[in-house]
């Protein structure tokens, strides 16, 4: 268990209605752009992470809907906290490459679920260094899948 999974877990001991707010801050501690945008993480755990970004005048574009690099983020935020969830301490987890398909106009908030299986979660655990492909499905208030999104995260050992 690292660092990250060990306070995640310890969120447990907050009411439930509060855990949401509690882990989103310090998710945002840790990766301020996150925290910045106002991505909340509703769910982590080690095989799951669901983040929602709402539809704000800060994560917005010219046509009043969530701008495509904050639609990325959202994506890139829920592959890589799921994938940071599994990673030792000492190794150091960085993204390789992001594709993503912007299908239709989001309506009102994103939520991004990123899932990784059980082999993924052991070839995180147990590898000295490696990569995997993670797929996020993206989802408007409606429901409707507006982005379909691959993250590729590649883990080494840290140096020094």
């Amino acid at each position: 268990m690292n660092r990250l999974n060990k306070v995640m877990n310890n969120i447990a001991r907050f009411p439930t209605g509060m855990q949401p707010a509690v882990r989103s801050f310090l998710i945002g501690k840790i990766i301020p752009f996150a925290g910045t945008a106002g991505c909340r993480v509703e769910v982590l755990t080690n095989n799951e992470c669901r983040v929602v970004l709402k539809n704000r005048r800060k994560t917005g574009n010219h046509i009043g809907t969530i701008h495509a690099a904050a639609m990325a983020l959202v994506a890139e935020s829920a592959t890589g906290f799921v994938c940071a969830m599994n990673v030792p301490d000492n190794r150091v987890l960085v993204i390789r490459s992001m594709e993503l398909t912007y299908l239709k106009r989001t309506k009102g908030q994103l939520t991004a679920v990123a899932s990784l299986s059980d082999e993924q979660v052991s070839r995180l655990k147990d590898e000295e260094k490696g990569d995997i492909s993670v797929p996020v499905t993206l989802t408007d208030s409606e429901g409707t899948e507006s982005v379909t999104a691959t993250m590729i995260w590649a883990w080494t050992p840290k140096r020094g």
